[in-house]
């Protein structure tokens, strides 16, 4: 009986066995099979894609990205764009495959796996999509999984954003999707998959609607790159906040007890010499990067030349060649993880260029750079170049030098995105060392002498002394007996130097206390440079007209040209403003030497800085020429009014008074912040020679309310700016966050306005033009004094839009 139950058994396996081959076999029969790191199988009669897996459990990283866009700056979905990059693994459970999220953040480094086992515990993972066995194979080894419900999914969560940006409600639509076979590949350490995704909605908003052919129908691809973790061979490199680097930070739970349980690293490619011991060597591997094949020139070489300049800072650290920058393949797929790439990227309006990187979240490991650049930012520089010059004097006008600063402009910001994918972060302190990084923004250096604009200085032409230490930090091949302490030398050197750094934090918020991070500056010294900056406006504003734009162009649009030269030093007001209770301080660690700490910025240099702020709102900076004024009609038919139009409180006519109510506010806006006047009381309180909020307030109102009235447009601007002033100070009346000290004094210069106000109302042989306003001013302190709110809303009036430049 025994034998005859073995025998049937053995029978039983042998025909499951068969079976299960036999199922297999049939299941890829006339499926494509696509060999790789992840190997799969494509069946074009159904359209899916079956994933093959035998690397259950082993992790790897899964990068989402949106290779065809929605081609609008505002919605902020770019062709190219990059997504989360993730730590995940494939797990079988019976029937189901589930794709698990590991949470990379929190850790134990340590050899114990009863360790790392509480980590894994402790804090959630997060299962990101669940699929079902297909087939399976014979041996039980590989297993079949139906991939394309999980590539058609909105992995890039374009839904939410479309919801975010007020832009409809939005779903995929797997009717109208699809597999794109074209990008879709397996190789040795990555697969590459892609879909043709359509969103259907309704409730479509402007931005969305100005970019689409049908509103209710949104297409895109969706691209998922499944990819091999690299080897262990990667050192990371320890983060210091003066690197220059961004950081990649994580938990780890297993430090010892006297060790900061946050770890930091700087994120970097891979780069290792040929021979450690050479002066100069070759890479082991040279860093690539490959030029978007759709660039037309001569944009195309400015982006080549300026990425290069990177090879000035690995040359100063001893490589041969390891920066490169190629053309990419016609048949290369830019969101290929083997492919560093610069992406020249469409939009329906300017807006932002941006470097992202695929990091190893381990270790920091930049495995792939992804620059994307907006193509509108080279016209935009154009823009400005003729509006300063306004050249168009001859049928036959040449205008390569306006032409040439744009191109030098594009070649900084190809340096810039390229230099965030190596890992290193912005410097907005950079200005004030002559120009030392490519990574600040630069407003375009244009001087003015005989009489002429010149533009050949507007921007840097190489890398820059900070570009130089930052690439010596994160990429000098270093023994690793000694890397702590050259390190170390680095950054005492950058330091003896006098190179400064600071970042994003300390800069752009509108209240920032840093007295040297600012965006978009020039120079040393901020109120000098405010100073020259608006005599080259002035020279610029006195020459627009005719010559601005080109023959057979509508009169109409002088306008577009006219904005940024008229808002030319809206970008050096923010940094003079930031002189106003600034503070001097770095990213100090504590070392043997004595500290240096925060040091305020000198009570002379503040009212210096309130001064040059107070002078940007006089009547005389702000009022355009009468002739000027009456060369630019309404749009001509054809054309239309749009955000980087001056706003228009006349109907289509121009209206050059809100031009300067724009750059009134946008004075008073950076100035009067409640962070400021609070820092003002305090450095005021150390220092008898800082101003605090009540001489600031008073300054204010004895160049402005308390002037004698002007005439013509100036009297109109001169009103506009009274208004700005009181509907400012009412609304920091107002403002629950304003500390009481700093309240006091508001209060305090209100209510001797409103008595001024009162006196002054029928005072009309200094004031002519003024005292109906006075009387008005002075009912809306009353009631706003009376109330729990200004008697009308503050004016919301802004610029056209200036970042990216302009």
């Amino acid at each position: 009986m025994n034998l005859l139950r073995n025998v049937i058994l053995l029978l039983a396996c042998c025909v499951l066995s068969v079976q299960a081959n036999t199922d297999f076999t049939d299941f890829i029969k006339d499926k494509t099979y696509h060999q790789g790191y992840f190997s799969f199988y494509q069946d074009d009669n159904t359209g899916k894609i079956y994933l093959e897996i035998s690397k259950f459990d082993q992790d790897f990283i899964f990068q989402s990205s949106l290779p065809q866009g929605i081609g609008s700056n505002d919605i902020g979905l770019d062709r190219g764009q990059l997504g989360d990059t993730r730590l995940v693994r494939f797990e079988r459970v019976g029937e189901k495959v589930f794709l698990r999220q590991l949470n990379s953040y929190y850790r134990a480094d340590s050899d114990n796996p009863l360790e790392k086992q509480a980590i894994d515990e402790a804090f959630a993972s997060s299962i990101i999509w669940g699929f079902k066995v297909a087939s399976i194979s014979s041996d039980k080894q590989k297993v079949l999984i139906d991939y394309t419900p999980f590539l058609l999914s909105d992995i890039h969560n374009i839904s939410d954003r479309l919801k975010t940006a007020k832009q409809g409600s939005f779903k995929v639509d797997e009717s109208r999707s699809g597999i794109f076979a074209k990008r879709t590949k397996a190789f040795p350490a990555n697969t590459e998959l892609e879909a043709t995704v359509t969103f259907k909605g309704s409730g479509a908003g402007d931005y969305l609607k100005s970019v689409t052919p049908e509103h209710s129908a949104i297409t895109v691809n969706l691209h998922h790159s499944l990819i091999e973790l690299p080897d262990d061979k990667y050192t990371p490199r320890q983060f210091h906040p003066n690197s220059g680097f961004w950081s990649v930070a994580y938990a780890d739970y297993a430090s010892a007890i006297d060790e900061p349980i946050v770890k930091r690293a700087i994120p970097r490619h891979r780069l290792a010499k040929k021979d450690k011991n050479a002066s100069s060597s070759e890479a082991v591997e040279p860093i690539v990067y490959y030029l978007d094949a759709g660039v037309p020139e001569p944009v195309r070489s400015a982006l080549i030349d300026g990425a290069k300049w990177w090879d000035q800072a690995f040359s100063a650290i001893g490589y041969k060649n390891a920066f490169q920058v190629k053309i990419l393949p016609a048949d290369a797929d830019p969101m290929d993880v083997r492919y560093n790439v610069i992406q020249w990227v469409h939009r329906a309006t300017r807006g932002w260029s941006y470097g992202s990187s695929v990091i190893d979240p381990r270790t920091g490991e930049i495995i792939k750079g992804h620059v994307t650049l907006g193509s509108l930012r080279v016209r935009q520089d154009y823009l400005i170049a003729l509006g300063l010059t306004s050249p168009f004097t001859q049928p036959n006008t040449d205008t390569n030098s306006m032409k040439e600063m744009a191109l030098a402009r594009i070649r900084q910001l190809s340096a810039h995105e390229v230099g965030h994918t190596l890992g290193i972060a912005h410097n907005f302190a950079a200005s004030v060392n002559d120009r030392a990084s490519v990574m600040d923004y630069p407003h375009p250096f244009v001087q003015l002498g005989d009489g002429h604009i010149d533009l050949s200085q507007a921007y840097a032409t190489d890398i820059g002394d900070w570009d130089k230490f930052v690439i010596a930090y994160g990429y000098s091949d270093l023994d690793a007996n000694k890397e702590t302490n050259v390190l170390a030398e680095l950054i005492a050197d950058s330091k003896a130097k006098g190179l400064a750094y600071i970042s994003d934090p300390d800069a752009r918020s509108k209240s920032s206390p840093h007295a040297s991070a600012h965006l978009w500056d020039n120079g040393a010294d901020p109120v000098a440079e405010l100073t020259r900056v608006l005599e080259v406006r002035a020279h610029a504003l006195a020459n627009i007209g005719t010559n601005s734009i080109p023959a057979g162009t509508p009169l109409s649009e002088i306008e577009q040209v006219l904005v940024p030269i008229y808002n030319f030093h809206r970008y050096q007001v923010d940094a003079v403003a930031k002189l106003v209770a600034g503070l001097q301080y770095s990213y100090e660690v504590k070392s043997a030497e004595e500290s240096v700490g925060v040091s305020n910025v000198s009570g002379k240099v503040q009212t210096q800085a309130i001064s040059a702020l107070i002078s940007t709102l006089k009547p005389s900076v702000l009022t355009l020429p009468e002739s000027l004024i009456k060369l630019i009609p309404p749009k001509a038919y054809g054309y239309s009014r749009d955000r980087e139009s001056f706003k228009s409180n006349t109907g289509i006519a121009f209206d050059p008074i809100s031009a300067a109510d724009a750059s009134i506010n946008n004075t008073l806006n950076l100035l009067l912040t409640p962070e400021r006047l609070a820092r003002l009381e305090q450095h005021a309180a150390l220092d008898d020679s800082a101003p605090d909020t009540g001489k600031l307030l008073s300054a204010l109102l004895d160049n402005t309310l308390y002037q004698k009235s002007t005439d013509g447009m100036k009297l109109l601007i001169q009103q506009r700016a009274n208004q700005q002033v009181v509907d400012h100070l009412l609304a920091l009346w107002h403002q629950d966050k304003l500390v009481t000290e700093v309240r006091a004094q508001v209060y305090s210069a209100l209510q001797t306005l409103a008595k001024w106000l009162d006196d002054n109302k029928d005072n009309r042989r200094k004031y002519k033009g003024l005292t109906a306003q006075f009387e008005m001013l002075a009912q809306q302190i009353s009631f706003s004094f009376n109330h729990s709110k200004p008697s009308t809303p503050a004016s919301k009036i802004s610029l056209p839009p200036g970042s990216p430049i302009g």
